[in-house]
Order: C-alpha cells, then structure tokens, then sequence
C-alpha cells in the first residue's frame, strides 16, 4: 500500500536488526525509515546493511525527524520508559519491547503521557497476534476441550555471559523480565482472565545476582497457571492448555519459526500413547511482520494498539508481584499493585 506507517527504530541491537526490523519491512502498513545508534557509524553500518535510508547518531536527532510517524523502542528494559515518553513527547506513536517497564509504577507514567500527547503507545509481545495463540484461545472459548482448568508453561536458554544486558540486574535483566513475562502474557491471553493471586520462587545467579531460575504460579478465577523460566538451562519452550475433557498443546509457542509452519496438537485424552492428538498446522508467517502491521493498521484507523497500556501495565503487575512474593514469601495479589501506583 502507498500510505505506509514510517517508522523510526532507536537503537541497533542485535535483536532488532536481526528479527523484528528486517520483518516490518516487509510489512503491507509499516515501513522503516531510519534507525539511530548513539555511535553513528554503527547507525549507518546498519542502515546499509538492511536498506533504511537514514541513520542518526542520537537518539534525539531521529526524535526530531518530523517524516517519522511511529517508533520502535528495543533499548534495554530500563532504558523502555525513559525513551518511549521522549518519542511521546515528539509527538511519535510507540511501540515498545518487553516487558514494557522496570515497575508498575514506571509503567504508568506511560498513560499520562500518551494522552498528553494524543499518540499510541503499545507493547510488543508478538505472540498475542500469531495465528496460533489466536487459534488456541478460540478453541478454549469454543469449549473444544471442556473448561480450561491449568496452563504448564516452561521457557529456557542458556547464558552466562556477565556483560550481555540480559544478565544485568540494574538493566532488567534476568529470567522472569526476559522470557518468564511470555508465559504469564498468553496464560492472561487464554483463561481472558487476571491471576487475583500469584506465587513465586528464584535461584539467583551467585556472581550476576540475576534469576537464573524461576517459577510461579498464577490463580486465576477459572484455575491456574504454573511456569518455570531460566537463562541457565537447556534451550526448550512449551505451553500445555489442559480442561476437562482435553488439551492443547502449543509447540514452538514464543520463538514462532519464520521459515516453516508452525503445529499446536488437540488431545481428547482417550489415550495415554496419543492415538486421540489430532493437530492444526499454520502456514509460515513472520510473527513480528504481522506485529509491526496490527500497529500500523491501528495508527491509521485509529484502532486500539494490539497489546495496549493497560494491558501492558496488567502483566507488569503480576511480574511485579512474583517478585514481591519471593521477598515475602507469601501470595501477592497484582490487584493491589495495580490499586497502589494508580
């Protein structure tokens, strides 16, 4: 289409010039247009090499690029809050990375700001739109395997490296930030529901003092969710749905392939040895193509951003409140979070 979203990115991480840039430029509503680095070679390195026709050395100076209509914010999670109410300021909307903030309460600034500036501000968890997290939750609602009653969820990498930003606890680093946010966002997506009460543990790396190892359970009014997350285990993802008369099973639930279709499996649970799965293929897609696309389409017919602030906010609370239950050990309520930074 000739009426494109122009998009500015701030920042040349390697995420960002290696997955979520190249794939909103392929986008139908999205286009890139410039990307800044606070090194300007880098900035132009990187321009070159994925055909973005301006670079900047600040952050600022692509701020104040007024072509630019929309910014992506992959920076670093202390770093999101900051940036993205300076684009707010310039008048640019913004979608933002997970998790969108540090706290709750720094997440809320975000709203004051977005109205202020009368501009869109969303956070960018791609699962919520693949079509098979869409199609999972359809099937629940459908009743295809009786009431949803648990969600298993485990998600693992491994890294021990100290200087990357992901094992830095002043930066958000960590395993709960990082990866355990996914598991909560689609277990909030599926049951439609808030955990009124969450429960959580964590093994801290003894020389980074990140959480290299931790897991949590979510009450929900219709059941429960339990998940474990690490920056120190074998690499390994999986979501199970399980009801009363049957279960799903998402595959590759987070790290959605782009060069292949993606499966989740149906079980009725007639046997043991999975004579009863049936399973529902996907055709390949990029997950952060169709992202960067729901955004653009939501700036130009003024719809809701597809993850809005509020909803961002909402899983930052239960993030917030697992580690407020490990200090305590006791069940934290996220309601109360909410109630108290409002």
């Amino acid at each position: 289409m000739s009426d494109k979203v122009r998009w500015g990115v701030l920042s040349t991480s390697h995420f960002a010039l290696a997955k979520a840039v190249p794939a909103m430029q392929k986008g139908e509503w999205s286009e890139v247009i410039a990307i800044a680095s606070r090194d300007k070679s880098s900035a132009a390195q990187a321009a070159k090499s994925l055909g973005i026709r301006k670079s900047y050395g600040s952050y600022e100076e692509l701020l104040a690029d007024g072509e630019i209509e929309a910014i992506y914010n992959p920076l670093p999670n202390h770093m999101h809050v900051p940036w993205s109410i300076k684009a707010a300021e310039a008048g640019k909307h913004v979608l933002c990375e997970k998790p969108l903030s540090m706290t709750v309460a720094e997440a809320q600034q975000l709203i004051a700001a977005s109205n202020r500036a009368g501009v869109k501000i969303g956070e960018a968890f791609m699962v919520r739109t693949h079509p098979q997290w869409l199609r999972t939750r359809e099937l629940v609602r459908s009743g295809r395997i009786g009431e949803l009653r648990s969600i298993i969820g485990v998600f693992s990498y491994f890294n021990r490296d100290a200087s990357n930003i992901r094992n830095i606890p002043e930066a958000g680093g960590g395993a709960l930030m990082d990866i355990g946010c996914y598991p909560i966002t689609t277990s909030r997506f599926v049951f439609d529901e808030e955990p009124s009460r969450v429960l959580g543990i964590i093994e801290r790396d003894p020389d980074m003092k990140t959480d290299r190892l931790a897991s949590a359970i979510l009450d929900f009014p219709s059941g429960q969710a339990v998940f474990t997350c690490s920056t120190q285990l074998v690499p390994y993802q999986h979501m199970h749905c399980l009801g009363t008369k049957g279960r799903i099973e998402i595959e590759i639930p987070f790290n959605a392939p782009n060069d292949r279709p993606c499966r989740i499996f149906i079980d009725d649970g007639g046997d043991l040895f999975g004579k009863d799965i049936s399973s529902e293929n996907f055709p390949t897609c990029d997950q952060y193509t169709i992202q960067g696309d729901i955004f653009s389409r939501a700036i130009r017919e003024n719809r809701e951003a597809p993850v809005p602030l509020e909803n961002a906010i909402r899983n930052m609370a239960v993030i917030e409140a697992i580690f407020r239950s490990v200090e305590s050990g006791r069940w934290e309520s996220p309601a109360n979070l909410l109630a108290q930074s409002s």
